[in-house]
């Protein structure tokens, strides 16, 4: 085990020592109890991680992959299969 110093808030110590006591523990047992709920929600940045490939649901929208990033980014743009159907 390692020996270490830090520099924390007045307030922040205050609130540590007061759950240590609570509890009945040690301050060091707060400060590791901290760390290991704490340190999972930073995982390494270099872990490489990406997002799965999209899965295919065997369905196609109404336009195409074409149209849909202008119907997206253009508020006049409109579709050109609109109108085809209807008199």
């Amino acid at each position: 085990m390692i020996k270490t110093q830090v520099q924390i808030p007045d307030a922040l110590y205050r609130e540590a020592k007061r759950v240590a006591a609570q509890y009945e523990m040690s301050f060091a047992e707060v400060v590791r109890r901290s760390l290991e709920r704490t340190l999972p929600a930073y995982p390494p940045k270099d872990a490489g991680w990406e997002p799965p490939e999209p899965l295919s649901l065997g369905m196609s929208g109404p336009v195409g992959d074409d149209e849909w990033r202008l119907i997206a980014n253009e508020p006049d743009y409109v579709p050109s299969h609109v109108g085809r159907d209807r008199p």
